[in-house]
C-alpha cells in the first residue's frame, strides 16, 4: 500500500514524526514484560501511567508529564493488585482518576494526588468485583462521567456505575475472549472484536447485538469507531497470514467496504484514530514504524500519507488527549512509546509543517473537552448526547470544577475478633490463600486457649458450689 502512487492533495500529506529530546524522555522505568496484547501505558495532560515489572502482585507508576528524565529506582508505585495489571485507563473527565484491571479478577479505581505520588499507594477508591476470571480490557464511556466498561476472560462485559460502585448490566453475547472495545462518538454503540473471529456492534444498555460479522477471510484483532462517519476500522490477519486492515459500514457488516494488506510481519497492529483530522495511525507491536493514513467518505476511502520510522521496537503506545498538545508547534497527535529493552519512554509528536505562527483553525476544529455531557443515571435511562466541545485556540485553561466522589457503601457485618463472618471472599492468589490459612490457624489457637481457660474456670466454680452444698447442712 505504501508504494501506491497518490494523486490526491491533502493538507496532512507532509505530516512528520518528531522524537522528543533525551531530556523530554522518561528513563529507568522497569516496563512490564507481560505478553498480554495491550498498551500498558495511559496518558493525559497531567500524568503518564505505565505498568511495571514487579514481584508479589501487579503495579504501575504514575509520573507527572513535566517530570521527565531518569526515574529513581525507589519511585513510588500504585501496587494494590494481587495479580499482574493488564490494562490502565485515565478517566476523560477527572484527570486524577485512573482505572486498572488485573489477573486477580478485580477492577480498581484510584485517585492520584496533585503533583503525583509521594509514597506507595495500596488503597483504591473503589474495588470492583464481578468477573470470575481475569479482566483484560477496560474502557471509560466517552460522554458520561461515571460509567466504566470491563471485559474479562469469562467472556462477559460488565457495565459499572461508579456512583454506586456496582455493576448495572452484564453483556453476555460472546463465546470467547474479548480482544478490544470501542465506542462511537456519543457512546450509544459499542463495537467489540473477539477471539471467536466475530465483529459485533452492540447496543450497550440492552446488550442487544445489532450487527455481527463472521470474519473468515479477515481475522479481526482490534476495532475502532471512525467518529461520526458511521464506519468501523479493524486490524487483523488475512487468510495468507499477512497483516491487514478493513473498513466496514457499521449498519451492514455482511462484507467489508475495503480490505488492504499492510505487510507480512507477525506483530499485532494497533489502530489510533483522530476524529478531528480524520487521520488513522497504525503501529505494530514489536515494530519501530508508525504508518498514517487519511480516511475519506469517498473512494479510495483509505489514503496512505507517510510513515514514521525508528530502529527501536515498541511494546505499547500511550496517546495524549487533544487538550494536552502543543498547538503553537502545530502538533496534531502525540504518542508515548514504550521501549522495553532500554526501560525508556519517548514522546513522538506528529506535526503539520506550517510557516505561520498563528493559530491554525483548519487543523484544530472544536474538539471533545473534559466536561461530561451526561450523568451515569441519565445515560442509563436512555439519553444520548454528543460530547461537550471546546476550542484549543486560547490553550487549555478552563479548570474542571467536578469532583469525583466514591460511593459510601452501607453493609451489615458481624465482626468477631477482626474477622467479618458475612464477607466470605475466596482467596484469589496463593499468597492471599497462605495469609488466610495462617490467620485461621492463629484464630484456632487463640480459641483453643480461651476454651481451656474457660474449662478450668468451670471446674473451679463447680468445686466452689460443691463446697457450699457440703457446708450449708452443718450451718443449719
Amino acid at each position: 500500500m505504501s508504494w501506491r502512487p497518490t494523486y490526491r492533495s491533502s493538507k496532512f500529506r507532509n505530516v512528520y514524526g518528531k522524537v522528543g529530546n533525551r531530556e523530554h524522555c522518561f528513563d529507568g522505568i522497569p516496563i512490564t514484560k507481560n505478553v498480554h496484547d495491550n498498551h500498558f501505558c495511559a496518558v493525559n495532560s497531567k500524568f503518564l501511567a505505565v505498568v511495571t515489572e514487579s514481584s508479589g502482585g501487579g503495579s504501575f507508576i504514575v509520573i507527572p508529564v513535566p517530570q521527565s528524565g531518569r526515574l529513581d529506582s525507589h519511585y513510588p508505585k500504585v501496587c494494590g493488585h494481587q495479580g499482574n495489571v493488564l490494562d490502565i485507563k485515565w478517566n476523560p473527565f477527572f484527570e486524577n482518576i485512573i482505572a486498572s484491571c488485573s489477573e486477580d479478577t478485580s477492577v480498581r479505581v484510584w485517585e492520584i494526588p496533585e503533583g503525583g505520588l509521594r509514597r506507595n499507594m495500596t488503597e483504591a477508591v473503589l474495588e470492583l468485583y464481578g468477573h470470575s476470571r481475569r479482566v483484560g480490557v477496560i474502557e471509560w464511556h466517552p460522554t458520561s462521567s461515571g460509567i466504566l466498561f470491563s471485559a474479562g476472560y469469562d467472556y462477559k462485559i460488565l457495565i459499572w456505575n461508579l456512583e454506586i460502585g456496582e455493576p448495572v448490566k452484564m453483556i453476555d453475547c460472546h463465546t470467547d475472549v474479548i480482544l478490544s472495545m470501542s465506542f462511537n462518538t456519543d457512546g450509544s454503540l459499542l463495537a467489540t472484536s473477539c477471539k471467536d473471529k466475530k465483529l459485533r456492534v452492540i447496543e450497550p444498555r440492552s446488550g442487544a447485538v445489532l450487527q455481527q460479522a463472521s470474519c473468515k477471510n479477515h481475522r479481526v484483532n482490534r476495532v475502532v469507531f471512525l467518529g461520526n462517519m458511521k464506519r468501523l476500522l479493524t486490524t487483523g490477519v488475512s487468510r495468507w497470514n499477512t497483516r491487514q486492515i478493513a473498513l466496514w459500514d457499521q449498519e451492514d457488516l455482511s462484507m467489508p467496504i475495503v480490505e488492504e494488506d499492510i505487510d507480512g510481519l507477525s506483530g499485532l497492529l494497533f489502530p489510533f484514530y483522530d476524529a478531528d483530522t480524520h487521520m488513522l495511525y497504525l503501529a505494530g507491536k514489536g515494530d519501530g514504524n508508525i504508518r498514517y493514513f487519511e480516511i475519506t467518505t469517498e473512494k479510495p476511502y483509505l489514503q496512505y500519507l507517510m510513515e514514521f520510522r525508528s530502529p527501536t521496537p515498541q511494546k505499547g503506545l500511550g496517546v495524549m488527549p487533544k487538550h494536552g498538545l502543543d498547538v503553537g508547534a502545530c502538533e496534531v497527535f502525540r504518542f508515548y512509546k514504550l521501549v522495553t529493552l532500554k526501560g525508556l519512554i519517548e514522546p513522538i509528536s506528529m506535526i503539520v509543517p506550517r510557516r505561520s505562527d498563528t493559530y491554525q483553525e483548519d487543523i484544530y476544529p472544536m474538539t471533545a473537552g473534559t466536561e461530561p455531557a451526561l450523568s451515569p443515571s441519565e445515560w442509563l435511562s436512555g439519553i444520548n448526547r454528543d460530547p461537550v466541545l471546546m476550542s484549543l485556540k486560547e490553550g487549555y485553561q478552563r479548570p474542571n470544577q467536578l469532583v469525583f466522589k466514591a460511593p459510601v457503601k452501607e453493609k451489615k457485618s458481624v465482626v468477631v475478633n477482626g474477622i467479618d463472618l458475612l464477607e466470605n471472599v475466596p482467596p484469589r492468589t496463593e499468597n492471599e490463600l497462605l495469609r488466610m490459612f495462617f490467620r485461621q490457624q492463629d484464630e484456632l489457637r487463640r480459641l483453643k486457649e480461651e476454651l481451656t481457660t474457660k474449662d478450668v474456670r468451670i471446674r473451679q466454680l463447680e468445686l466452689e458450689l460443691n463446697n457450699l452444698k457440703n457446708v450449708s447442712p452443718n450451718n443449719v
